[in-house]
């Protein structure tokens, strides 16, 4: 186990194309769910998962920020309680820009965490309002500001593009207002509409005016070319960084390596097996504070799994997938196992083989749904 993830499913405004576990904020038993996730790393504990050596934790939602700060303060006790902070190498959790007051900044920095996930998409005021999202266009340069002054510096924006009725002249614009922050990373995503949520409803009446593909693949060239212009360097297909500010806690899923997934609805990876947890917050807790698993599904991860999983996400990362740790972990080169498949890609142009890996082209950059579909049996 490298990381711990924990999830914090409340929020004041569900977003249009969210579709995590989530629920309104207003008059849920918050203060009762954070209680629960002890129990839940209790239970863990107990059954011999020690958390002592982690790299990373990682808060994630619905929105952390959306809580008040005292509560903060108890749930980064609890962490405490189970997790040894000072050897992390990161601490991070997401944010929302009217969230983010300079008293939960400043709970946040002494309760250890050293890395801000902020949630921006978009400096467009008219976009923001469209995809549901309740801060204004000025709102993340002083949350920013804010965070520098209590003492952040490792801080990063998620950003979305392929927005309904979003232009190349709007995502110019958001790329420029988001490079003038000068942060150490950034993540772009295109907008996948999910079931269950506002946009797809839409899509299902034909009132999401979505751009068509060809304008999504110009704003993802558009990104990469921007970011590198800047210095940020694309080390997975929609995450950039100055070198060294890499998220490492990301970086364990893409590595295929163990976490904890902790909370209402996570999904975790643990001693071979991969899990989701309960997602109603009545039956987690119910579970939780019985002193049981709280646990929907799991499933033991068949070495085949295992070796699809290590392609499909490795590749992801510009770096690829090492020929020597994939020959360590599973005793069979790439070679022997994917020889046909990497063979027709190189040929393809989608792939390219070096003496330590293999890993994406840019025209398997844009395809890489393509790509992975071929280590998929």
């Amino acid at each position: 186990m490298r990381g711990m993830y924990i999830h914090i499913p409340f929020c004041h405004q569900i977003c249009h194309y969210c579709d995590f576990n989530k629920v309104f904020f207003k008059n849920q038993p918050v203060d009762e769910y954070i209680e629960s996730i002890g129990n839940e790393l209790s239970i863990l504990s107990n059954e011999g998962h020690s958390f002592k050596k982690l790299e990373t934790v990682f808060l994630g939602g619905g929105t952390p920020t959306s809580l008040s700060e005292s509560q903060l303060d108890r749930l980064l006790e609890i962490i405490h309680q189970y997790v040894d902070i000072n050897s992390l190498r990161e601490f991070s959790t997401e944010a929302n820009p009217d969230e983010l007051t300079r008293g939960k900044l400043s709970v946040l920095k002494n309760g250890g965490v050293d890395r801000l996930s902020i949630g921006v998409q978009s400096f467009d005021e008219e976009l923001l309002k469209r995809i549901g999202r309740t801060h204004g266009a000025n709102d993340p340069q002083r949350v920013i500001k804010e965070a520098r002054e209590v003492g952040f510096e490792n801080i990063s924006i998620d950003l979305i593009y392929g927005l309904p009725e979003q232009t190349i002249g709007q995502w110019k614009h958001t790329l420029d207002a988001a490079l003038a922050l000068d942060l150490p990373h950034y993540s772009g995503y295109s907008l996948i509409v999910e079931p269950k949520t506002v946009f797809y409803n839409l899509m299902n009446k034909g009132k999401l005016p979505l751009p068509g593909e060809d304008l999504e693949t110009e704003m993802f060239s558009m990104l990469i070319d921007r970011m590198d212009a800047a210095g940020r360097k694309q080390y997975e297909i929609s995450n950039f960084a100055v070198p060294g500010k890499d998220s490492v806690h990301n970086l364990i899923y893409w590595d295929n390596d163990e976490y904890a997934g902790i909370g209402a609805g996570a999904h975790g990876y643990l001693k071979g097996q991969r899990y989701a947890n309960l997602g109603p917050l009545k039956k987690y807790m119910e579970s939780a504070d019985n002193n049981l698993r709280p646990l929907l599904e799991s499933h033991e991860v068949t070495e085949v799994e295992s070796m699809e999983e290590e392609m499909f996400l490795g590749l992801r990362k510009s770096s690829g997938v090492s020929k020597e740790a994939f020959k360590n972990k599973f005793g069979k080169t790439l070679t022997e196992v994917y020889g046909k498949a990497l063979e027709e890609l190189i040929g393809e142009g989608m792939v390219l083989e070096s003496e330590g890996s293999i890993r994406l082209t840019r025209k398997g950059v844009f395809r890489g749904n393509e790509v992975f579909q071929q280590f998929l049996k």
